[in-house]
Order: structure tokens, then sequence, then C-alpha cells
């Protein structure tokens, strides 16, 4: 699948900050974060603020290189008051996707990654929001849904990431796993949703495709995507693990920065 358009990115960034206020909003602030654990929920949103800001300030600046973090405006909300924090959340997204919107996709900018453009940053920054919106919710305990196209884009995007790190050589992420096994991702809800991740000595290989493999992960495509994110545990009973579990374990411990 390919990216998906960049105002829908822009988009799922104002609506999953939105979400994720409601999610926290009369919940415990200093309530540990399970899926990251060093963080309570209130660090939990200042990072995912942050984030919005260091990308928002990337693409309004038009950075040809790294912003340091301490360069960044309002990086941080003033006090403890849950509804400062509210709104300086709220802001900083709808600051950011302003800054997205007006540059357009295509406008070159610094990245991290293998594209230096705007679009990198929206992709980016949606999915980031994704993931931690499920991190708010399974913390706080209410529900979470997400359309099949950002689920999706959200494991190939992740896909992507790995990869880039590995041939970038930031981190070894395939190891020694032995050339020819497999993990096959299986979407029960939504056709032809299913990638295979193939390992060769140099590192692995990823495609759409519903072939045999070493090991299978199966459930409905939100739950894959959690577990491939390391939200939802891979024995959890909302999904099925077929074959050989320690090499997607091996793969979830490995394929994970920061």
């Amino acid at each position: 699948m390919s990216a998906l358009p960049h105002d829908l990115y822009c988009d799922e960034i104002i609506g999953r900050t939105d979400a994720l206020r409601a999610a926290i909003k009369d919940a415990d602030l200093d309530a540990t974060v399970p899926t990251c654990p060093d963080w309570t929920l209130r660090d939990l949103a200042v990072h995912v603020g942050r984030a919005h800001r260091w990308a928002g300030e990337i693409v309004r600046t038009r950075a040809t290189e790294a912003v340091p973090h301490e360069r960044v405006p309002d990086s941080t909300p003033e006090g403890d008051d849950p509804a400062v924090l509210d709104a300086w959340l709220a802001d900083g997204a709808a600051k950011t996707v302003e800054a997205l919107r007006a540059a357009g996709p295509d406008q070159e900018v610094w990245s991290w990654g293998w594209e230096r453009s705007a679009g990198f940053w929206a992709r980016r920054m949606a999915h980031e929001t994704i993931v931690h919106q499920a991190d708010a919710a399974l913390t706080a305990k209410t529900g979470y849904e997400v359309a099949p196209e950002l689920a999706a884009d959200t494991i190939e995007e992740w896909l992507e990431i790995v990869a880039f790190m590995q041939a970038a050589g930031i981190k070894e992420v395939a190891g020694p796993v032995g050339t020819g096994r497999s993990i096959h991702l299986h979407a029960t809800d939504v056709p032809g949703a299913e990638w295979l991740i193939e390992f060769a000595e140099d590192g692995f290989t990823w495609r759409r495709a519903h072939e045999k493999a070493t090991v299978a992960l199966r459930g409905p495509l939100t739950d894959v995507m959690l577990v491939f994110n390391r939200r939802l545990a891979p024995d959890s009973d909302r999904v099925e693990v077929l074959g050989d579990a320690e090499l997607l374990d091996f793969w979830l411990e490995r394929a994970a920065f920061g």
C-alpha cells in the first residue's frame, strides 16, 4: 500500500490528538502507562505534544538540519493544571497541522529518515499519535479504533522504519534468525491486509502476501497492528499465534527503538 493522502494524515493528527485528550481528561495523570512503564499519563501527553511541536518547527522553518529540541517554542506546558495540558496538546497539534498543510507534502525539509519532506513528517506524526493514543486508551481503559487503511499504513510505516534503521547500521534488527524463516501478519477482518517478513543472512525483506510462514500472527487488523507495535501482548486472546512463537517474540524485542 502506498502512503495515504497528505490531508488525511493531517486530519488524523488532529483527530487522534482529540481522542488522546478525551482519554486522559478524567483519568489520573500520575497513572503509569502499562505499555510505556517509565511514563505516567502526563509524561505520555507531554511526549506527544513535544513531538508535534518539533516536527511542526522543522516544517514551518523549512529546516535543512535537525532542530535542537531546546529551540522549539512552547515545548513544555506550564504547571500541573490538567486544563493547561489539554489546551497545550490541542494547540500543538493545530499549529503543526497548519504548518504541514501550508508546506504541502513535497516541500523539502530535514528528516532523520529515508525521505526529506513535509509529507514524511505528516505521516510520521499521524502514526506517532495513533500509537500513543492507544497507550492512553489502554491506560485509561477507554475504547480504541483505527480505520483499516490507517492501521495498515501504521504497520507498513513501522516496517519501513525498521528496514531503514537496519540498512543505516543504527541497529541490527533481524539478527541471526536463519535464512528462510519468516513471519506472516494476517488481518482476519480486512481482505488483503496481509504481510510476509522474510529473513536472510543480511537482514530482512517484506511484502504484501498470503503465504505459509515460520510463524503467523492472526487477528483483527487493529489488534495485529497493536501487537506489531508492542501495544498488545502476542498471547492476548484477541489474536492467534501459529507456529514458532519465539521468532515473533524475537522480532518484537529487536524491532523497538528509543
